[in-house]
């Protein structure tokens, strides 16, 4: 092989090399930034804490349950019993304590599971969207098509 020949076929490996070296720092490097974003994005969106129903007339504790967050009710306005429950051994129970919020899977457009409104006694599908530090969106369907929305602000 003349000696020309040989010099062009050792850059072109040198080159080779080189550029897996590159892609493979990149890949590292790209990694490391996505991986510190989710964080600091899962470090800013907690939404456990207590939160004050749209209306003012309920608190609600929410924390973390499953892979995504539950809330029950704290405080409620009037006499606060859960008079419209399906099962009429509960109509007499408090709200107190009631775990209204189940949203423990992570959806796509924030934690999908179930919310039961005891002004009705009738539990919904439903999603929990945190908008910010102190605002959290929940929201319960019939049917995936009419839905309800609430924002809820963080008391403490």
């Amino acid at each position: 092989m003349p000696l020309a020949l040989k010099g062009l076929r050792s850059r072109n490996s040198d080159m080779a090399i080189t550029g897996r070296v590159l892609r493979s720092v990149g890949c590292a490097v790209a990694l490391t930034v996505l991986l510190e974003g989710v964080a600091t994005a899962q470090q800013g969106k907690d939404a456990s804490g207590l939160w004050l129903t749209e209306t003012g007339a309920s608190k609600v504790r929410i924390s973390r349950c499953g892979d995504g967050y539950c809330g029950t009710l704290t405080s409620v306005a009037g006499p606060g019993l859960d008079a419209k429950n399906p099962d009429p051994a509960l109509r007499s129970r408090s709200l107190v304590g009631v775990q209204i919020m189940n949203t423990r899977t992570a959806g796509t457009k924030g934690y999908e599971g179930t919310l039961y409104n005891p002004n009705d006694g009738k539990t919904y599908a439903g999603t929990m969207t945190i908008k910010g530090p102190d605002t959290v969106e929940v929201s319960g369907c019939v049917m995936s098509v009419f839905c309800k929305t609430q924002s809820w602000k963080r008391v403490n």
